[in-house]
């Protein structure tokens, strides 16, 4: 009973394009990924004609949320052999929807989100974040492009926005999230200026049920010319597992030799 499932989340800039449509089919069929999850589409409506072409022909069922005019969209693409996803919800920001794993029977959330680029829309967009958060008991895999910082290595200039990074990392506490580790990059967006700015805006975050029950996930960035962000694919990694992080059990301090040990 294997929990292999590799996902791929790329904001790409636009699907309007007759180039940027080929670059996605391209990429998508090019990789194993069970589920894509897509930002900034910049949709209204997708038929199932753009969505089988998108998925390579190979990720076969979609769901999509539509741009508002030309800012935002989502789209979820998923091979429907391997994955099944149901209870499909569409929210302000983001797209969510059940994933059960077929071979296995793991079941889990996923939430892709495109947050806003204007600032006077970044709190809203963090509240709607810390709404989003599931029963303690449920699997959260939360991905996409947060067009916001959390640290200030994650930018390659000090222009920095304190307030809105503070209140960011509250909300990834909130949530009890923690960010899985970008193996080959420290950046996923440019301004591709001749001096460019490079900042870390796409991010995959888990919770603690997400971390148990897939050890062996490592994140990795592709390269593609068609956006000035990098696709990033979480796949099962056959090396070294991930550190198992540590955790603090309440029911320690009641031991009777707690307070001696420690």
């Amino acid at each position: 009973m294997s929990n292999d499932f590799n996902t791929l989340s790329w904001n790409v800039r636009g699907l309007n394009s007759p180039a940027r449509c080929l670059a996605v089919h391209e990429t998508l069929k090019s990789t194993t990924c069970h589920i894509a999850c897509l930002q900034e589409t910049k949709l209204q409506n997708v038929d199932n004609a753009l969505a089988d072409f998108l998925g390579g022909y190979r990720l076969n069922s979609f769901a999509h949320k539509p741009a508002q005019g030309t800012r935002g969209g989502i789209i979820i693409l998923w091979n429907d052999s391997t994955i099944l996803v149901n209870d499909i919800h569409i929210g302000i920001f983001s797209l969510s929807a059940t994933v059960t794993i077929r071979s296995s029977g793991t079941t889990f959330l996923l939430t892709a989100v495109y947050g806003p680029s204007r600032r006077h829309q970044k709190t809203v967009f963090l509240q709607h974040l810390r709404a989003l958060k599931p029963p303690p008991d449920i699997r959260w895999l939360l991905l996409g492009d947060f067009n916001l910082i959390y640290r200030a290595r994650d930018k390659n200039n000090q222009n920095l926005d304190l307030q809105l990074m503070r209140r960011f990392q509250a909300a990834l506490n909130f949530c009890e999230l923690k960010e899985i580790h970008l193996q080959n990059r420290n950046f996923t967006w440019s301004n591709e200026r001749r001096r460019p700015t490079l900042t870390r805006l796409d991010r995959f975050f888990i919770n603690e049920g997400w971390d148990l029950a897939f050890p062996d996930h490592t994140l990795h960035a592709l390269s593609s010319s068609h956006s000035d962000h990098c696709p990033l694919l979480l796949a099962q990694d056959s090396g070294p597992r991930r550190p198992t992080p540590f955790k603090f059990e309440n029911f320690w301090i009641k031991l009777p030799q707690f307070m001696h040990t420690v």
